[in-house]
């Protein structure tokens, strides 16, 4: 008599596997699904109302998602849903026995008498799907600590994910009518025109280039880019100072190049004007220099601006800090410096560069608009600028490693400093010591500009000195003289540090 084996039992999912453990039954409704699944196929117009709401995974019986999913089907073909046509899906697909024939799918009919509370119903099965969905990712991460070899980065990078993918795929945005949109914008219109400024943005404190974006818009991604050593650290620490200490905006900034105390410290030569190398420690301070120091360094004290220095900080750690920091201390703009040292996906971490620097482009412009602050990233460009002939003004096509930031940025500036090449007039003759232009070369919602900053002892100032307005102006050259915005200093650096 040949030995029978007893077949294997099913392998649990992960979810089982935790309710089995705990002794608790995952969280889901049976009525609920079947008063929805009756809905669907009662009234024809009731898969509108849920089809944004629901997907086959959501229902946690498995013969219930079947069903849905053939409604699905019928209801992508333009064909009306009701009993009749389910059971015939159903059949086509040899899954009508499956569920238990024409009499289970006559019972789901007749479970509601209508489809009158579909959506909220719908609601309740999405939030039993979700927290099934936590608990899944949950056990995952828990099993992966077990591990002893696993890398600790990888292990919050990939719990950190999971719960962001559990996040972003139940994010519902509902329609709104144009009436509430317009009552809205109105509303921020009459904001703007109660300000002193008259800016609708966060100013960065150099009011020519404030004249032309009307301060960082919320939800925009910028991007500042330049090569080394033209001013990039230095141009937006000076914005850090000025939003934070003189407009009393709170302003998180990311450094993942440099740590906090050089940060910190750049600051505290700016404030108090002494030589950088005493503050750096290379030369004594004398009674009267400290005394300065302590009561230059006091405007900081309710300054309320935050610093990062977290080396290599990936995307989903980014995603995160930036949330509390919204949450905690009401942040309303971002800055990192800068956005080729951040990590994306840990996926696409031996993938090609580009592919990877795409991803954390995508993914900055999404964190802005999701807590809807303006994002302000520093980025490299190729070496092209310095192979390049004439002028040697920078074009979109020389952002570093990837095009996407050129698509997702809202606003796209250059620091160009003529100078800098050797260049001692600019085409109309005019003498280029001490300009540093701005150059808008994306600008979705505006216009693109050149704008005039003075560049002095590693300063960036406005260009204060109107030219004589009969003689013309330099090629390509917005007109920028001051205009009545009235900002403090700005971030200065005393002449014996190089640009950074």
């Amino acid at each position: 008599m040949a030995k029978t084996t007893k077949p294997s039992a099913p392998k649990l999912r992960t979810i089982d596997s935790v309710a089995l453990e705990t002794g608790k039954m995952p969280p889901h409704s049976p009525d609920f699904e079947k008063a929805v699944l009756g809905a669907l196929m009662l009234e024809k117009d009731a898969i509108v109302e849920v089809q944004e709401l629901l997907k086959p995974e959501t229902f946690h019986n498995e013969l219930h998602a079947k069903i849905f999913r053939a409604i699905q089907d019928i209801n992508l073909r333009h064909e009306p849903v009701d009993m009749l046509t389910v059971a015939e899906e159903l059949k086509k697909k040899g899954e009508l026995d499956e569920i238990g024939g024409h009499y289970y799918l006559s019972q789901l009919s007749m479970t509601v008498s209508s489809a009158a509370h579909v959506e909220y119903h719908a609601k309740l099965l999405s939030q039993k799907y979700i927290q099934r969905q936590l608990i899944t990712a949950s056990a995952e991460i828990q099993r992966d600590a077990f591990e002893e070899d696993i890398i600790v980065d990888e292990l919050l990078d990939g719990a950190q994910q999971k719960i962001f993918e559990i996040a972003e795929g139940n994010i519902h945005r509902e329609t709104e009518h144009v009436k509430i949109v317009v009552a809205k914008a109105m509303k921020e219109l009459e904001g703007v025109q109660n300000r002193e400024d008259g800016l609708s943005g966060v100013p960065s404190g150099f009011s020519a280039l404030d004249g032309i974006t009307l301060g960082w818009q919320a939800s925009d991604m910028i991007i500042v880019a330049a090569r080394p050593s033209m001013g990039k650290t230095a141009f937006v620490l000076s914005m850090a100072r000025n939003m934070s200490v003189v407009h009393k905006i709170p302003t998180a900034f990311f450094s993942l190049e440099m740590s906090s105390e050089q940060l910190v410290k750049r600051l505290m030569a700016s404030e108090s004007k002494l030589e950088s190398k005493k503050i750096r420690g290379g030369k004594k301070l004398t009674q009267e220099e400290w005394v300065h120091l302590e009561n230059s360094i006091r405007t900081f004290d309710e300054a309320p601006l935050y610093i990062d220095d977290t080396p290599a900080l990936s995307i989903f750690e980014f995603r995160s800090k930036a949330r509390r920091l919204v949450l905690a201390h009401d942040i309303k703009i971002i800055i990192i410096d800068y956005l080729q040292l951040m990590s994306g996906p840990p996926e696409l971490r031996k993938a090609v560069r580009e592919q990877e620097v795409s991803a954390i482009s995508r993914a900055l412009k999404s964190i802005a608009k999701e807590l809807n602050v303006p994002v302000i990233a520093l980025s490299q460009m190729n070496r092209s600028v310095e192979m390049r002939g004439g002028n040697k003004r920078p074009h979109l096509s020389d952002l570093r490693e990837s095009g996407a930031i050129e698509q997702d940025a809202d606003l796209v500036l250059f620091i160009h400093r003529p100078e800098y090449y050797g260049m001692t007039e600019d085409e109309q003759g005019f003498p280029t010591a001490g300009l540093a232009e701005i150059i808008i070369a994306k600008h979705r919602n505006g216009e693109t500009a050149d704008v005039k900053l003075k560049f002095a002892q590693a300063e960036f100032t406005d260009w204060e000195a109107a030219p004589d307005p009969d003689m013309p102006l330099p090629k390509n050259t917005t007109t920028t003289y001051p205009s009545k915005m009235n900002y403090n200093k700005t971030f200065d650096l005393p002449s014996s540090d190089a640009p950074f």
